[in-house]
């Protein structure tokens, strides 16, 4: 699987403004969630590191929504201040590109393809570009896709009377240095100016899927994505955090003030890394009234949660951000655990998140309250401690400690 991914992102959507509006068409709600988090949980999935969008109507929407990471994936884009159509779009976005190959996928398209047997026939064949191929029942939509044995030789158009086929499913691998080695405008289409004047003229080569394939650029399948991505894809969920007695070992009497005091509890560590790989955000939300005290200052925190996210990336996992109120308990602060503050700045950094769907985990009465207060839910951590009686009214779940929680 090759590590960076170009989004065309960029489209107006005109067949969807009428059940849009000026909402940008990758950015269409299907079963409750923007239409790109899709293709990019796919991505992620496959192992891809880094995606390049490249917008351009309502870029502003997609940025603040994504920001520059989403899971694991680091996010960059590419902008269009000026319509460059696909062609213009990818050779702009293939300039971020660091390695030799590159994935492009359609902002608007889910083709549920093997991405890595796709990189893997692209490496094989040694091509310039490589497609691919849906196989169809009609391609009269589309347009057909002619081959020879695994090289793609010509495009037919669309054709009322063409009957079952290829066509081309809008994901390419591209040679980098190929496409930039290219005589080309910077405002082009790819598929009408590099891939059928060219076909036979350099090596594109084809590889056939039969996935779930769906173009939301037509109303009738936008509307068939609403029920079909629910059997696709489980609900997105954001994962809360405290952290002394959660993540480390609490100081009895005293606080972490230091990274030299801090020790994982056993297992913790490793337990955030693979809990995160499930949630989409992954936060740590903590009362440090210690900083309040002049105990200790916001930089010795800051070094802390440093080093805390280091170790957990260290270990497979991420932690999208630390929150801290640093406010004394008795100025009653609205960022304070069990005041939700710290929840309502995370959904302010981060759009996508749903605290609704999101999950709270902590060990004490002011964290289940602050889940249950956000409408999150909430799972307590015993430490082999008597659970308190008030706990058991804001809880969901209750189990020992991290390792113990499941996926």
């Amino acid at each position: 699987m090759f590590d960076e991914v170009v989004i065309l992102a960029g489209g107006f959507g005109t067949r969807l403004s009428h059940v849009l509006g000026n909402v940008p068409k990758p950015m269409a709600p299907v079963y409750g969630k923007p239409f790109l988090t899709y293709l990019l949980r796919r991505l992620e999935q496959a192992g891809a590191k880094h995606i390049i969008l490249a917008t351009g109507y309502r870029h502003e929407v997609i940025e603040h929504y994504f920001g520059n990471r989403y899971r694991s994936l680091r996010i960059s884009y590419s902008r269009e201040d000026k319509p460059l159509f696909t062609g213009g779009a990818i050779l702009q976005a293939s300039r971020l590109i660091q390695g030799t190959d590159f994935l492009v996928l359609n902002g608007d398209t889910l083709f549920d393809i093997d991405f890595e047997a796709l990189c893997a026939f692209h490496t094989r064949c040694d091509a310039s570009v490589s497609l691919a191929l849906r196989e169809v029942n009609d391609t009269a939509r589309y347009g057909a896709v002619q081959t020879e044995g695994d090289c793609v030789v010509a495009f037919q158009e669309k054709d009322a009377s063409a009957g079952a086929g290829l066509i081309n499913g809008g994901i390419y691998a591209i040679r980098r240095e190929w496409l930039q080695g290219l005589a080309l405008p910077d405002k082009f289409s790819f598929e009408k100016e590099v891939l059928q004047a060219m076909a036979g003229m350099h090596c594109f080569c084809g590889m056939a899927f039969r996935d779930y394939f769906i173009d939301i650029g037509v109303p009738e399948d936008y509307y068939h994505a609403q029920q079909e991505f629910a059997g696709l894809f489980p609900a997105d969920s954001d994962l809360f955090l405290d952290r002394d007695g959660v993540l480390n070992r609490r100081i009895e009497g005293d606080y972490v003030r230091c990274w030299q005091q801090w020790e994982w509890l056993q297992g913790a560590q490793e337990a955030v890394a693979r809990l995160s790989q499930q949630y989409v955000h992954t936060f740590i939300v903590s009362n440090q009234q210690g900083i309040g005290k002049g105990l200790f200052t916001m930089a010795d925190a800051d070094d802390i949660h440093r080093h805390v996210q280091a170790e957990v990336e260290a270990a497979g996992g991420h932690i999208d951000a630390i929150y801290i109120c640093p406010d004394l308990k008795e100025n009653n602060s609205p960022n304070r655990k069990p005041a939700i503050g710290m929840a309502l700045q995370a959904c302010k950094e981060y759009p996508a998140v749903q605290l609704t769907d999101s999950v709270m985990i902590g060990d004490s009465v002011s964290d289940m309250q602050f889940g249950w207060q956000a409408g999150m839910r909430c799972i307590y951590l015993t430490n082999d401690e008597p659970v308190p009686a008030e706990v058991r009214d804001y809880t969901d779940l209750i189990y020992t400690d991290l390792i113990s929680v499941p996926v």
